[in-house]
């Protein structure tokens, strides 16, 4: 009797698990080392594709089998052994050597020419197949990116619903993939504190597992999270029908942030004005330091230029919260303009609609102007108009602009009601900023300031300050000489309105786009 191995391999880790083919394959050999008298000294089982080189357990195989441990090999067919012709010739080398081959399904001997022809004539079929199977499958993963579907695993912060369908927002993960977003694009943490904390938070990968860092930066990275998906092999991007977790502003930040434009680390504010004033010549921030009880902000900038550029510039904070608090006194409001703001708000809450219908019939019509052109665009590559390359260019250009429009769709969808509660806001902070200011803890402080204020700049004992847009336009708005609104002028309140809306309304836009 001779001592022989005996193969067998399934394609997937889930055949081997699920399927009855090892089990049928183990019969079958069982079966022919029976009947011809052969004693199966070792099984060798894989659970991987044969359609690539380098499969663990058939290449400890044909060593044990170049240094003659057993006589031969018994496997079920010949597709088994290979379906890539380099591994068809490490077989064939094999049976040169006079390691005898045999095969539980097949009737062909490799010692004989006709039994080789054979042989080869099936390991080419083989191949083929694996080829013809391979492209089959690209074209129908292809297929569904086009339809907008995504056809593989759903990532971190969506959920998979089957092949097909759209991947759904995770009510658990989504939230914390948005804040991981938020939190890094705010400059408020590292990389690696930026794991940690979301772990905290309870961020976690499909193993339930901590985020590592990689997997954090594999996140911001993923435009799948603005509605894009993209191919990494060849970098092709396609428009998803998916909901997106985060806006393009806050992504495009994040990648700068990633690459380096943008300086990442975590400022540690100990003071009221710390990053929030800037030298009117260099514009650089003003460093606050203490000295004799007093705090004070200084240009840093000076002393390293010759001659100096910037004025000698050393102000005290008090000094700063006085020009804060008269800027912060042209807010006040009467509450006849109070009441008469938010009568204007629920009346624009009731007609808003047609308006918001216009706007998205015409997005609409802009989105499906925009995929004619990317069908075009697909016909020109097919006619041979156009080279790949350019194709992959104009492509990512029109899929990336497709993404900004869905998302104004989408907005419009959600209507007019954030621009309406950022009014209500704005008011609310308006109606009398200064005392606000005045009984709000440091870190309130610097949260007000950076929504009123859109620049406090300082220039040796000069100090300037401009509100931010909204708030201009209320503290510009025409008054009388005591304060109130002119007789008659709910017109010019309604202007003002109109005009605030339309800013917010625009603002928020190019946030979610």
């Amino acid at each position: 009797m001779g001592n022989v191995f005996a193969y067998t391999r399934v394609s997937t880790v889930k055949q081997g698990e699920k399927g009855v083919s090892l089990q049928e394959q183990k019969d079958a050999i069982l079966r022919y080392a029976q009947l011809h008298g052969l004693e199966i000294v070792r099984w060798f089982e894989e659970r991987e594709s044969a359609a690539k080189t380098g499969r663990p357990a058939f290449m400890q195989m044909l060593q044990l089998l170049r240094i003659k441990v057993a006589q031969g090999v018994v496997i079920h067919k010949i597709d088994r052994s290979a379906r890539n012709l380099e591994d068809w010739v490490d077989v064939s080398k094999l049976a040169d050597a006079g390691v005898a081959i045999h095969f539980a399904n097949e009737s062909v001997d490799l010692a004989t020419v006709s039994g080789r022809l054979s042989a080869d004539i099936q390991a080419v079929v083989a191949s083929h197949y694996s080829r013809n199977l391979r492209e089959e499958a690209k074209k129908g993963i292809y297929g569904r990116l086009k339809q907008g579907f995504y056809p593989f695993r759903a990532p971190i912060g969506y959920t998979d619903q089957g092949a097909a369908k759209l991947k759904l927002p995770d009510p658990v993960m989504a939230p914390l993939v948005q804040e991981t977003f938020e939190l890094y694009g705010a400059g408020k943490f590292p990389l690696m504190r930026l794991a940690d904390h979301m772990y905290e938070r309870g961020l976690r990968n499909r193993r339930g597992g901590p985020v590592t860092v990689k997997g954090i930066s594999t996140i911001l990275n993923n435009p799948f999270y603005i509605g894009i998906m993209r191919i990494k092999k060849n970098g092709q991007n396609f428009s998803g029908n998916h909901e997106p977790l985060v806006g393009r502003d806050l992504f495009e930040r994040v990648q700068a942030l990633l690459l380096g434009k943008t300086v990442d680390r975590v400022v540690q504010h100990s003071f009221l004005f710390s990053r929030l004033v800037r030298c009117a010549s260099c514009h650089y921030s003003l460093i606050g330091e203490r000295r004799k009880g007093h705090t004070y902000y200084r240009c840093h900038n000076r002393p390293f230029k010759s001659p100096p550029v910037c004025p000698r510039t050393f102000i005290k904070e008090e000094q700063l919260e006085n020009a804060v608090q008269s800027i912060l006194e042209k807010l006040t409001l009467s509450q006849a303009e109070i009441d008469y703001f938010r009568e204007w708000i629920a009346e624009y809450r009731l007609h808003a609609g047609a308006k918001r219908d216009e706007e998205k019939r015409v997005a609409t019509l802009r989105l499906e102007a925009l995929r004619a052109r990317k069908s075009r665009l697909t016909d020109l590559l097919l006619d041979g108009s156009v080279e790949q390359t350019v194709f992959n260019e104009k492509q990512k250009s029109l899929v990336w602009e497709e993404s900004q429009l869905k998302q104004g769709v989408a907005s419009l969808d959600a209507g007019s009601e954030d621009a309406l509660k950022t009014i209500e806001n704005t008011v609310g902070l308006a109606k009398n900023a200064s005392l606000l200011y005045r009984q709000a803890n440091l870190g309130k402080k610097r949260e007000l300031l950076r929504i009123i204020l859109s620049d406090l700049t300082a220039s040796g004992e000069n100090i300037s300050a401009e509100l931010t847009i909204p708030f201009r336009l209320i503290a510009e708005r025409e008054k009388t000489s005591y304060g109130g609104p002119y007789r008659g002028t709910c017109r010019t309140l309604g202007n003002l309105l109109s005009r605030l809306y339309n800013y917010i309304a625009k603002a928020d836009l190019d946030t979610r786009s």
